[in-house]
């Protein structure tokens, strides 16, 4: 006819299935490169009792830094379910403790594995691992092999959570 225009070809797996197949390998081993790099940057860390003795990072944390950390929603997450001595924040937590007198509740060696790892010392708790990656379920693909906060954001809200002296 004149005037009309041939139609696009239809998508054909059989034309296209090597290259998809092709892509969806690339995709799995870009995803399996950068998980492998996250989980072998994490610093090793030890429990000794009820405590991570040892800073993850090799250095204190900063006291501010971890604040900011604490109390932005969208990073540190404490807010959602603590409440503490941050009177500009509305609408804080009612599901765990207060954070006031986190200090001088627990040493920062306790407050890192509380980070760290919660279950360690109660396996029913609500909070969620911080730093560990592995054997959780439910992890968005996304976010998988990747902890919540790095090893220096761990430091630096231990940092200023042990400040919390008042109760």
């Amino acid at each position: 006819m004149t005037g009309s225009k041939q139609s696009p070809p239809k998508f054909s797996a059989e034309r296209h299935g090597s290259r998809i197949a092709a892509i969806a390998l690339a995709a799995a081993i870009a995803s399996w490169t950068d998980r492998a790099r996250t989980e072998e940057q994490l610093p090793p860390y030890t429990v000794v009792g009820d405590a991570i003795p040892q800073s993850l990072t090799g250095a204190k944390g900063n006291v501010e830094r971890g604040r900011s950390i604490v109390v932005n929603r969208q990073v540190g997450l404490c807010l959602l379910c603590h409440s503490g001595p941050f009177p500009e924040e509305k609408f804080q937590g009612t599901l765990a403790p207060n954070l006031k007198g986190t200090g001088a509740h627990w040493s920062e060696g306790q407050l890192r594995l509380r980070l760290v790892d919660a279950s360690q010392f109660n396996p029913n708790t609500i909070m969620p691992p911080y730093y560990r990656v592995d054997g959780l379920t439910r992890v968005a693909p996304a976010f998988q092999g990747k902890p919540v906060l790095s090893a220096e954001q761990i430091e630096d809200v231990v940092a200023y959570l042990a400040t919390l002296r008042e109760e």
